[in-house]
């Protein structure tokens, strides 16, 4: 295995199989600016590498991905930005979850902790998901006055029954990987120091057969694709949603952690 160098994340490569990891344990793997940056970057370097057939996308420490960075989102609010303008354009010109499932090669979420907001949304991307027991997962987008604004509200309700879909984006509730197993929002719930083993098992496994057939067939999976129209009408709900009221206390009551006070305004 050889480290690619990336500032919050780890790129490794055994055989055909790319594992990428989120790095930035402390903040559970939150989506920064430059985390996003480095994870598409990573994402760009397997697209062209044929001797990549398949990637693991995992987290380090607690956290798969604790979704966007709250902190950062605080800074937005008050027109501080995020990263430099040349910077966030990079990131904004194809999201981190069209990138995923654009992807050549198929992804394997192996969700290790907290896969919450874009954390979920990510692991919702990836072609298949395999939970650890320690797994937990939130559509918490409506506790910060916003609506899933990367990708989950065409992922999620085609991946589980859309009356699940509607529970957990509108009370944003944690649940626990086996709960996620019953519904089947992921594959198989194994042991936490079982799960980059069973991920590597089935990456292996596809890793085997025609890597040009693997290819084709994952593109057929999504011929019919609305994913980046979705995301557009994400986008233009929380255009609306940035200017309220109610979206400002959903973040400064997470950052000051109290309970919100919403108003509808």
């Amino acid at each position: 295995m050889s480290p690619s160098s990336y500032e919050l994340l780890k790129m490794e490569r055994e055989g055909h199989v790319a594992i990428i990891t989120l790095n930035r344990p402390e903040k559970l793997n939150a989506m920064s600016a430059q985390l996003r940056l480095d994870l598409r970057a990573a994402l760009d370097e397997v697209a062209v590498d044929n001797e990549v057939r398949v990637v693991i996308l995992t987290g380090a420490g607690r956290g798969f991905c604790a979704g966007a960075d709250v902190g950062q989102m605080r800074d937005r609010l008050e027109g501080q930005g995020e990263g430099k303008p040349q910077e966030r354009a990079r990131v904004d010109e194809v999201p981190i979850q069209v990138a995923i499932r654009a992807l050549p090669q198929p992804v394997i979420a192996a969700v290790n902790g907290v896969a919450a907001g874009m954390g979920l949304s990510i692991a919702l991307a990836s072609d298949i998901r395999i939970a650890s027991e320690e797994a937990r997962f939130a559509s918490i987008f409506i506790k910060r006055s916003i609506v899933p604004d990367t990708g989950a509200t065409y992922t999620l309700p085609r991946q589980v029954a859309p009356g699940i879909a509607a529970e957990m984006t509108l009370t944003g509730r944690v649940y626990d990987a086996q709960w996620a197993y019953q519904v089947g929002l992921v594959n198989k719930v194994v042991p936490a120091g079982e799960l980059i083993k069973e991920a590597m098992a089935l990456a292996n496994e596809i890793a085997a057969n025609p890597p040009l057939g693997v290819r084709v067939t994952k593109h057929l999976l999504y011929r019919n694709d609305e994913f980046q129209e979705q995301i557009d009408r994400e986008s233009a709900g929380n255009a609306y949603l940035a200017t309220t009221e109610d979206r400002r206390e959903g973040v400064l009551s997470f950052l000051e952690k109290r309970e919100p006070v919403f108003k509808g305004k």
